[in-house]
């Protein structure tokens, strides 16, 4: 067996129900289904508190996509329970950020506003220059961080631009401090 896809799923806080090749979870921030190939099943132990998949033949793509898919459901659970978010800063002289209807307005630097459309099962909140990404999916919030980030990617030398809270950017020292350098002889 896959040792990924033989452990055990607990199951705090969330309803679990499997119906043909599609399983459910219902917790507190929402639902998630999931569809599974039929070579894989998924048991519940109510007395545990467990969920196990269990995998049908060796093969080493079904090897693969049991470990996967386990993953899966393990995110799942995590996301109706407690929630993914991923949080961007913003830096830039007049650079705003703003939340009207079910769109992301930013000012980025640009001639004019740029509209990111939010899709359904992702929150935005905006708080000073932070961006908080929340949602039960975490696939999503990560893809939905990512596209709001690629319009106005920091840039190395002032580092003016959206990018990740975590992330660290090595400024770039520019044309005057690389000159001087060179002139020194």
């Amino acid at each position: 067996m896959s040792k990924l896809g033989k452990m055990p799923i607990l199951m705090e806080g969330v309803i679990v129900s499997m119906t043909d090749d599609v399983l459910t979870i219902k917790g507190a921030k929402g639902e998630v289904n999931l569809s599974f190939p039929h070579h894989i099943t998924a048991e519940v132990n109510k007395e545990e508190k467990t969920l196990t998949l269990i995998r049908k033949g060796d093969t080493a793509q079904r090897k693969m996509m049991h470990g996967t898919f386990r993953s899966l459901v393990a995110n799942a659970i995590v996301g109706v329970t407690e929630g993914f978010s991923k949080t961007l800063v913003f830096k830039g002289v007049g650079y705003k950020a703003e939340v009207s209807g079910n769109k992301l307005v930013l000012n980025v630097g640009y001639s004019h506003l740029v509209e990111f459309m939010i899709v359904e099962g992702i929150e935005i909140k905006i708080d000073g220059d932070k961006i908080e990404i929340l949602g039960t999916d975490k696939q999503l919030v990560g893809e939905t961080a990512a596209k709001i980030r690629e319009i106005k990617i920091a840039d190395v030398y002032k580092g003016h631009g959206l990018r990740y809270s975590d992330e660290h950017i090595k400024l770039k020292p520019g044309k005057a401090a690389a000159k001087g350098t060179e002139g020194a002889k």
